[in-house]
């Protein structure tokens, strides 16, 4: 029996309402902009308006997805996000009455920090190895949120990436190898009762390095291409120069030179989005996807490489070969319009945004309309979450 080829067939993005410029949290901080612009390689960071939460941007990010393709055999819906909205209910249950998901379809919520939106693009792809007729709805949705006037700060942001995953796929073919990494480490997490995440940033950075290299180590044994094979690289990033940093560090560990012209060859296309997204946990890898496809050369027939990583700690290296005709389905003047068109945020009501929290009495409580974007989250009444679509 000849087996399918499995992949993505379809990619959309979307990201909140307002963003906050580095350079005022720069001036705020008392700190040389170039800090961030240079130093982390951050430019601005999308910031959720007080109707905006995971929820509204997965929507706006499935919703085109479902006006192209329809829902005939989409058996699964699988979010990924590590900032959920409810301890037990599946934030995509909410996405029914907002996009209209099929009622025959099951939904599942994925947690494992930034590695949730691959875990469901594997998962996915195994489901239609198993009955080729079925698609696959993976959406990735978070709010990074970091203490203010802690080192993170600078490195939050927001985004949801949906994908269709398929048989035959229009956009990207994955390869059947794929090497893992796993390991108890204390470098990033968020308990029940704290809103904001904790991180210990040089564990983080290192944990990083290693859990990609093993990796990759696990990738080859299993069979997997050439370092030299990839016509790009795709990181996850939680701040652009990790992507970099990341890829120095694995060339150098395999007795590659680390040139800077071919690293930034290698990866640069793929860090436009989220230099000024900031960062979208689950959805940052995905991101960085289509920012290559946006803006790099014709990559028909060429093979990528995905190094997913979330903290505490899983890594995933895995590729995939770029397929023919996949610019045709590309949606490169909406992402681009999602990012340009957010209103950007003064210091002051970044901060409101920042320090508001969610009323636990369960009484009616209308959110602030803000967003511009095509779904919001209405109010908070009894303890329930109630959205709406504009």
């Amino acid at each position: 029996m000849t087996t399918q080829p499995v992949g993505i067939h379809d990619l959309s993005f979307a990201t909140t309402h307002y963003a906050l410029d580095h350079a005022v949290l720069a001036e705020r901080l008392g700190v040389d902009v170039d800090k961030y612009y240079l130093g982390i390689g951050q430019e601005k960071m999308s910031v959720a308006a007080a109707d905006e939460d995971i929820v509204t941007i997965a929507a706006a990010a499935a919703g085109p997805i479902l006006a192209r393709h329809g829902t005939d055999n989409i058996r699964t819906v699988l979010l990924a996000t590590e900032s959920g909205v409810d301890q037990s209910k599946a934030a995509g249950l909410y996405l029914h009455s907002l996009i209209g998901l099929p009622n025959t379809a099951r939904v599942v919520e994925i947690k494992q920090a930034c590695y949730g939106g691959t875990a469901g693009l594997q998962f996915a792809a195994g489901l239609i190895a198993r009955d080729p007729s079925q698609r696959v709805l993976v959406i990735a949705t978070d709010i990074a949120k970091y203490e203010l006037d802690s080192p993170g700060e600078p490195t939050q942001g927001a985004a949801a990436v949906a994908m269709l995953v398929s048989a035959n796929p229009a956009i990207l073919e994955l390869d059947p190898q794929s090497g893992l990494y796993s390991a108890d480490i204390m470098d990033f997490w968020r308990p029940n009762y704290s809103s904001a995440a904790m991180v210990d940033g040089k564990t983080s950075v290192n944990a990083y390095q290693k859990a990609a290299q093993e990796a990759w180590t696990d990738y080859r044994r299993k069979g997997g291409r050439e370092l030299t094979e990839f016509a790009a690289f795709c990181y996850h990033q939680p701040f652009t120069k990790m992507a970099y940093k990341a890829h120095r560090h694995l060339l150098e560990s395999q007795g590659h030179t680390a040139d800077a012209a071919e690293i930034d060859a290698a990866i640069k296309d793929t860090t436009l989005y989220n230099r000024t997204v900031g960062n979208s946990y689950t959805a940052s890898l995905y991101l960085g996807l289509m920012s290559l496809l946006d803006h790099a050369g014709d990559l028909t027939d060429r093979p990528l490489a995905f190094i997913s990583y979330g903290s505490g700690s899983v890594a995933e290296f895995f590729s995939g070969t770029v397929q023919p005709g996949y610019a045709e389905h590309l949606r490169t003047d909406a992402n681009r319009q999602a990012i340009s068109t957010r209103e950007v945020l003064d210091y002051e009501r970044y901060r409101e945004l920042h320090e508001a929290h969610s009323p636990t009495d369960g009484m009616y409580h209308p959110t602030l309309e803000e967003t511009s974007r095509p779904y919001r989250l209405s109010a908070l009444s009894g303890h329930k979450r109630i959205y709406e679509s504009r």
